[in-house]
């Protein structure tokens, strides 16, 4: 029996605590595939565009001392044998022949019939006569080098992301990764991932193309977090 007064007499009016409810475990959320299709498929549009556009592998016998040279003509790609050979005042001579698919040569071309047909950039850079400014950019016309100014610009932006995060990480005194970083990284990524495909480099365009959608991943999931923030915020 217990005294009068007992604090654990339930007769003196005392309330029994309920027993504790043991909480539900966090439900665990499901894994997204969906970036990872996404990449998937970014993966196979960017290599089937390098492939694309690929000349076909000649299977056409060289002229003893010729070489294949792949060109590029406005938005056409194709190889030319080229063939340096010296005239009678020792002069270099050059003759050429354009190689197609399914084994197609074409006629001997002498230099200026090659000009005609082709252009004088392209016959430059076969014959050694084109500016510096081709030779180190390996590009054959001046439209490319738009396509140069894409792909250096594309890394220009890809390089800052990292001294951006560089001065904000020094500011707040501790390791952060901004949004700004995805956001360069995105538009850095996606001008070469199109420098690439133009460039025909599988190496870099498969290098690009899972990091598209991780950074656009990541944009997305920044911008979640903040809608729910905003949610709890105001009590909804």
């Amino acid at each position: 029996m217990t005294a009068p007064g007992d604090p654990s007499d339930p007769a003196d009016g005392a309330a029994t605590p309920p027993a504790a409810v043991p909480e539900a475990p966090p439900k665990r959320k499901r894994f997204k595939f969906e970036p990872l299709l996404a990449m998937a498929g970014l993966i196979f549009l960017g290599v089937w565009l390098v492939y694309a556009q690929r000349p076909a592998r000649t299977e056409v016998e060289l002229r003893p001392g010729a070489r294949v040279v792949k060109v590029q003509v406005g938005q056409t790609r194709a190889q030319v044998e080229v063939l340096r050979t010296k005239g009678a005042d020792e002069a270099p001579v050059h003759s050429f022949r354009v190689l197609g698919r399914g084994g197609f040569a074409s006629e001997v071309l002498d230099e200026p019939r090659f000009r005609a047909i082709m252009g004088d950039d392209v016959a430059d850079h076969l014959t050694g006569g084109s500016t510096v400014l081709f030779r180190a950019f390996n590009i054959t016309s001046w439209a490319s080098l738009v396509w140069i100014g894409v792909g250096l610009l594309g890394q220009l932006i890809f390089s800052c992301r990292f001294l951006i995060q560089w001065i904000v990480s020094e500011r707040r005194r501790q390791s952060v990764i901004p949004e700004a970083f995805w956001w360069i990284s995105l538009f850095g990524g996606a001008s070469l991932f199109l420098y690439f495909i133009w460039r025909q480099d599988i190496v870099g365009v498969l290098g690009q193309s899972s990091g598209l959608v991780i950074y656009g991943r990541n944009i997305r999931l920044i911008h979640k977090q903040r809608r729910r923030a905003a949610r709890h915020a105001s009590g909804v």
